[in-house]
């Protein structure tokens, strides 16, 4: 039977068919990691404003759509288009994001949603297709498809799928617009001396001092954290300035596992100037556990406040130096001090993600600290002109 697939404007009821077809294609996957319902429908409950509701802070400035594609009377895939004004705006381009992309291995239910999506955003007057991610590609989202690592589990925040993703997109003659890794580190091994005496000469030099985050002031902290992302992060590709009201967004998802310990600024003679935050992985507790009572939101939050403090594994999940205070050894002294913290803490191993391909400095640090690569996603485009 052809491939049938009919559009879905945000806010409309038909969203949670569309949030809820992986749980149905992925069934069994023992790595696929959702985000919480409410991440992407909103819950009250929860406090999150889900992203696919009308009232998420992404859609102040953007359009988007969805479409959902049925075949033999099943649904088959679902696939997401989108402009950014924003990111365009930033950067100067015409550019149109696919994303949400979920399909069963039959090409022509995929290569029937990109075109819908495709389409869709040539109309709005794009000049490239990019994706997938969920919206759009910026540098926070979650975005890419896994081409390298299908045999480890996703930490908080990353993507899993199948393998023929990527072959689809191939085949579909979108090309590669970057990679980003991840590299995994064992925790237990002893600090690098050259480290030690980073952090030491850093102290010494330059005024330096440390702090770890505060959850008594914790909002303000993430405007912090906001302000020294964006000015780490403005070189990088794919990059757009994060709003306070999308970093509250995220610390809202991310505040029941944070450690303290695991997350620290630098000041220079008392100054901001770098932020290192890393997180025991959520996913560890949130992965379906396809049982007969279920994987609700709430069974899942559950199962995470009963196994947070017992989380080994931790994400790097950003870190960044303000430009000014560049080669001052500040990242050799927060690395060596939330090493000493998660080595005293029962912290097994740690992964720093997603890495831009070409950021050969952070992937460098990431090596020096013995880190290996063991995953790889990526982004893919095509000109529509």
């Amino acid at each position: 039977m052809a491939v049938h697939v009919e559009q879905i404007p945000l806010g409309d009821r038909r969203l949670k068919a569309f949030a809820d077809l992986p749980w149905k294609l992925h069934r069994g996957d023992p790595c696929w990691t959702p985000p919480l319902r409410g991440d992407l429908l909103g819950s009250r409950l929860l406090r999150l404003k889900g992203l696919l509701t009308p009232s998420h802070p992404y859609h102040r400035q953007a359009d988007v759509t969805h479409f959902l594609a049925w075949r033999d009377g099943s649904l088959a895939g679902r696939i997401s288009a989108a402009v950014n004004h924003r990111f365009n705006s930033y950067h100067g381009t015409r550019i149109g994001s696919f994303g949400f992309f979920d399909v069963v291995e039959d090409y022509e239910v995929a290569r029937t949603l990109l075109d819908h999506a495709r389409d869709w955003v040539e109309r709005h007057g794009m000049t490239i297709l990019r994706g997938p991610g969920e919206y759009s590609n910026s540098t926070y989202e979650r975005q890419g498809i896994l081409i390298d690592g299908f045999d480890t589990c996703p930490t908080v925040e990353l993507t899993h799928n199948p393998q023929y993703y990527a072959e689809f997109m191939d085949r579909y003659g979108l090309v590669r617009a970057m990679d980003y890794h991840a590299h995994v580190m064992d925790i237990n091994t002893p600090i690098h001396p050259a480290l030690t005496l980073l952090a030491e000469r850093a102290r010494k030099r330059h005024r330096v001092t440390t702090r770890e985050v505060d959850l008594k002031v914790f909002h303000e902290d993430v405007r912090l954290i906001v302000r020294l992302f964006n000015e780490a992060w403005s070189e990088n590709w794919g990059f757009l300035p994060l709003t306070d009201e999308e970093a509250d967004a995220i610390a809202d998802t991310l505040r029941p596992v944070i450690d303290p310990g695991l997350m620290r600024f630098a000041y220079v003679d008392d100054e901001p100037a770098a932020i290192l935050g890393a997180f025991p992985d959520p996913n560890r507790a949130l992965r379906p556990r396809w049982k007969w009572y279920g994987d609700s939101d709430v069974v899942r939050v559950l199962r995470l406040l009963w196994m947070r403090r017992r989380i080994p594994f931790i994400r790097l999940m950003f870190f960044g130096i303000s430009p000014r205070f560049r080669w001052m050894g500040l990242d050799g002294l927060l690395f060596s001090e939330v090493k000493t913290y998660a080595q005293q803490n029962g912290y097994t191993y740690c992964e720093a993600s997603m890495l831009l391909d070409d950021n050969y400095r952070i992937i460098g640090s990431a090596e020096f600290m013995g880190g290996h690569r063991y995953k790889t996603w990526r982004i893919y485009e095509m000109s529509l002109q």
